[in-house]
């Protein structure tokens, strides 16, 4: 993705909460995690804010995670994952297995960070909020059997971190994440306030 993608979302949130928005451009398919984390690190601190909320869809969130695990002296505030694979995930694993071009096609991130399990945990300390989608509709479902609930892509279980602040879902599709204006007003309600306005 270009970064296009997140266009919508930034707009609803900039409009409805009043806040001032950035996207972050990456190459996920050539560029290694560690380049990608040092450059968001550095746009964090061009901005010169006192507080700086960030939010990630998809691979995103695991770039946002890296780059918060790195950089512990970035300015504070609140994070929200959309749609985020936060273990290894099933689909990027059978494209990965299915398809000789896939391992190129997924990029290079992917291989670092989603085709083995990490056991990752959320220790870092800022409020992290997790929406999960769960209409069955995205690429992810043709490469392997995504098991439970599912946004086509990614599925719940997966989307799911230990020690994060809060976890929801909403009948949306991986894509559809960045499109809802429900999960535009959850993620804002959560960057501003430390929590959603539903329960999981």
């Amino acid at each position: 993705m270009n970064g296009a993608d997140g266009l919508v979302l930034r707009r609803r949130v900039a409009r409805d909460f009043q806040m001032k928005t950035h996207g972050f451009h990456y190459p996920s398919v050539s560029g290694a995690m560690s380049d990608i984390t040092s450059r968001l690190a550095e746009r964090i601190r061009s901005l010169q804010a006192e507080r700086v909320h960030l939010v990630g869809h998809s691979l995103g969130g695991i770039v946002i995670y890296r780059t918060l695990e790195r950089f512990a002296d970035l300015p504070p505030g609140r994070v929200v994952f959309l749609g985020t694979p936060s273990v290894a995930s099933r689909a990027a694993q059978g494209a990965h297995a299915r398809l000789k071009w896939a391992a190129k096609l997924l990029g290079t991130c992917v291989a670092e960070e989603l085709l083995t399990d990490r056991g990752r945990r959320w220790q870092i300390d800022r409020d992290l909020g997790i929406v999960a989608g769960t209409r069955r509709v995205g690429l992810g479902q043709y490469f392997t059997q995504l098991e439970g609930d599912n946004d086509g892509t990614v599925s719940v279980n997966e989307a799911r971190l230990p020690g994060a602040t809060a976890f929801i879902t909403q009948p949306v599709s991986h894509m559809g994440l960045l499109l809802s204006a429900r999960v535009a007003r959850e993620t804002g309600t959560f960057l501003e306030a430390g929590h959603f306005t539903v329960g999981v």
